[in-house]
């Protein structure tokens, strides 16, 4: 539920750690290591293009140059030089007009080169065409990279998803970390699609234009820069701002995507308890809270394009007044004035861009983050390389002196011993918190002790690898647990091999599930999701039991598997979990009075600790905590059990 106890599990996490984006974004980058070629390669594309885009304009101001040449030289005198009709055009008081024609490179009384203004026309067409196609395999090799990566993310999460202990997700909202493997990846990837080649080709274009833009005036190269400082304060500012938004925009994301999948898994509860407008009235806050993070990101994020496009314009009329300044004093032509202010546009465009896509960058580093803090948790202990494991494995369990605990400063279990022997059924009872799942967990590797050591067939399970450990174990929860497919591939879930629906069948009809199974439309065939939708929770649970017949466990737990079933399937499933149990250990955590008083051995923990340990007759003998229990809560269920 999300109510005080959902909150607290998101209120306080890693998200609430300050954010460094230059490591984040180093990180990301680093990311691509494995595609340097491909890099490599994208590179050299967006580096051809952007010379022979930078050059275009050049090859543009060579045709205007000539047109122009052309339209004065036809109003020209033919036979003088050009020198000549300057001079005359001194003596006669235009000098102003001389010295802006002097840059300009005409014939008198020859008019346009058609010719000549064809064949640049024609290189610059072909110069731009090889550009753009250069600039489409940049494209194709940018997603190429891109896609690999996100596909080495995914897996790197997935792989670290399995590697965290227990702890980590007893400690967060389920939806939380499902939006950091789904959304936040998403992000990254939309965002590295939309933003890295542009990147790449709006640096490399900026350094390529300013080596033309000085080439061809490094007056109005100056003057071009003078919008530089400014445009750098603009940018930094505003990212700044809205960088925070961003971050809280995906952590409110996470939040609110964790309380749509509490409320939907337990949207029976919801209404039965009548908590629809709670979760309403809290799904409209968390939405709120993602409404008001989203706009403020994308609103200082969004103030940065005008701002930039308004410092573009302020260089583009500076760089004309300047430049047409110089055609005046005949210092440029009028084709050099042209390809400059392409140039100044060329070079605030990139600029441009990249303010532009401030918003992505900052939201895909913020996703970024998300990831590498799930990626630098901390990690279950490895296991040892090799693994030890018993030479025989028959199912003797020793506790040594063990103790735990979950928060250090609180002890759960201190100095408990005990030693099982194969065959034996172990039930284990007592109060609420008394430690008995908390015991189940510690055999299963579920948690690592903190003291003491367990050992199986005199073996310490920290000493074997977790899969050779719980590949002899079998269990059954009171949580029932079922995925998306048919009955018979449930069922089939619980053994290491491929096995036959004969075998399916056989471990069905031990657990008591073959009647009611057959009972449906499609049978073992019929098809349930992950919910378990069509059947009911004592369904549910037969089918988990039938699981564990199927894994042929050495050592069985059970942690109230009988706890959704009627009286009656109880004594069924009772009867077969004893051929079930025969040869092998069997540790039973239950409260029903049938289940305890028929095992070997009862252990009585209170405060995590054995207080008591016996067979249901003695125990009741001794009169001490195992009779209290058992008067508390037992004595009401005798006549229902005999």
């Amino acid at each position: 539920m999300a109510g005080p106890m959902g909150r607290m599990m998101s209120a306080g996490g890693p998200d609430q750690r300050s954010l460094d984006f230059k490591g984040s974004s180093r990180r990301l980058i680093s990311q691509f290591k494995p595609e340097r070629l491909t890099i490599y390669g994208v590179l050299l594309c967006v580096l051809v293009s952007v010379t022979l885009s930078v050059i275009g304009p050049k090859i543009l101001g060579k045709a205007t140059d000539l047109v122009f040449a052309g339209i004065i030289g036809r109003r020209m005198p033919a036979g003088a030089t050009k020198e000549q009709v300057l001079d005359r055009m001194r003596a006669h008081g235009q000098g102003s007009v001389a010295d802006m024609l002097k840059s300009t490179d005409f014939t008198p009384g020859k008019g346009i080169d058609f010719g000549a203004v064809g064949d640049v026309l024609l290189l610059a067409t072909g110069t731009f065409l090889i550009a753009g196609l250069l600039t489409a395999v940049a494209t194709r090799l940018v997603n190429r990279a891109v896609n690999n990566t996100v596909f080495r993310m995914r897996e790197s999460v997935q792989t670290k998803l399995s590697r965290l202990p227990l702890s980590y997700f007893d400690k967060r909202q389920r939806g939380e970390v499902l939006s950091r493997a789904t959304n936040d990846i998403d992000n990254i990837g939309q965002t590295l699609q939309q933003s890295m080649g542009q990147l790449i080709n709006a640096l490399l274009t900026i350094i390529g234009v300013l080596v033309m833009m000085f080439y061809v005036s490094w007056i109005l190269a100056l003057v071009a820069l003078v919008t530089v400082p400014l445009s750098f304060v603009v940018a930094t500012r505003v990212g700044k701002r809205s960088q925070p938004h961003f971050v809280q925009q995906w952590r409110s994301t996470g939040k609110l995507n964790a309380h749509v999948e509490e409320m939907y898994t337990g949207h029976t509860l919801v209404k039965v308890f009548g908590r629809h407008e709670e979760s309403a009235k809290a799904f409209a806050e968390q939405n709120e809270a993602l409404y008001q993070a989203g706009f403020k990101a994308q609103f200082n994020s969004g103030v940065m394009q005008p701002l930039m496009m308004f410092v573009s314009n302020l260089n583009y009329v500076l760089v004309a007044v300047v430049g047409g300044l110089r055609v005046a004093s005949g210092s440029l032509s009028i084709g050099d004035v042209q390809a400059f202010i392409q140039y100044s546009r060329q070079f605030s465009m990139p600029l441009t861009q990249v303010a532009s896509m401030a918003n992505l960058v900052q939201s895909g580093v913020a996703s970024a983050e998300r990831i590498f803090e799930l990626l630098d948790a901390e990690e279950q202990e490895a296991d040892p390389v090799p693994g030890e494991r018993p030479a025989e494995l028959r199912g003797r369990v020793e506790l040594e002196h063990v103790s735990f605990r979950y928060d250090p400063e609180k002890p759960l279990i201190e100095d408990l011993s005990l030693t099982v022997e194969p065959g034996h059924t172990v039930a284990i009872v007592g109060p609420t918190g008394a430690g008995k799942t908390t015991l189940v967990n510690l055999l299963m590797r579920f948690y690592d002790v903190s003291g003491g050591r367990i050992a199986l067939d005199g073996v310490d399970i920290r000493r074997m690898s977790r899969d050779e450990l719980r590949s002899g174990i079998g269990m059954v929860l009171q949580d029932t647990w079922l995925f998306g497919g048919t009955i018979a591939e449930n069922i089939a879930y619980g053994a290491a091999r491929e096995v036959t629906r004969g075998e399916v069948e056989e471990a069905a009809r031990a657990a008591h599930a073959d009647r009611f199974v057959r009972t449906l439309p499609d049978g073992y065939d019929t098809v349930i999701d992950d919910e378990g939708t069509g059947v009911s929770a004592g369904e549910k649970q037969l089918i988990t039991i039938a699981r564990a017949f199927l894994s042929d466990p050495t050592i069985l737990v059970l942690d109230e598997a009988t706890s959704s079933v009627d009286t009656r399937t109880e004594v069924l499933i009772q009867k077969a979990m004893a051929k079930l149990a025969a040869g092998r250990t069997s540790f039973v955590i239950a409260h029903r009075l049938s289940t305890i008083r028929d095992a070997d051995t009862i252990l009585v923990m209170e405060n995590g600790s054995i207080v008591e340990q016996g067979a249901h007759a003695e125990l009741l003998t001794a009169d001490g905590a195992y009779a209290r229990l058992y008067k508390a809560q037992f004595a009401q269920a005798v006549a229902e059990v005999d």
